[in-house]
């Protein structure tokens, strides 16, 4: 069983400028085939913004997807976490923020992520969400 979410973590996530628009976010989503991407500026992690925030904040209120930036939509009160912390804290920050998304950050730059999927397929790898998330994206 893996100890820290170096471990269990995506690494090399997509991501995307906070000055980007919202397609870009959305194309870097479909070439990846992920349902999020890391907001950073400078190289540094300021947000992340999901499929669901695109559809929201952005298609829902008419918003330009090729006009608007990023920044505007994605969530900036981030929780993160750093590769060498333990699999238990994710769990923990998961539960206590309601999040299904971390990014895994080192010096503040983005190196991975984990999702609930991941700690699914980790911790109870024989649950419906295991089966769902460790499937292939083509099925």
């Amino acid at each position: 069983m893996a100890n820290t979410v170096e471990q269990i973590m995506t690494h090399d996530p997509r991501t995307v400028d906070a000055s980007d628009p919202v397609v870009e976010a959305a194309r870097q989503m479909r070439d990846g085939d992920v349902g999020d991407v890391i907001v950073t500026q400078d190289g540094q992690v300021t947000g992340i913004v999901t499929d669901r925030d695109i559809v929201v904040r952005a298609v829902a209120d008419g918003r330009a997807p090729d006009s608007t930036p990023v920044s505007e939509v994605a969530t900036s009160d981030l929780q993160a976490l750093e590769p060498s912390q333990s699999v238990d804290e994710a769990v923990q920050a998961m539960r206590e923020h309601d999040i299904r998304r971390l990014p895994v950050v080192d010096g503040g730059r983005p190196v991975g992520i984990v999702s609930l999927g991941d700690l699914a397929v980790e911790r109870d790898p024989d649950s419906a969400l295991a089966d769902i998330s460790a499937a292939s994206p083509d099925q």
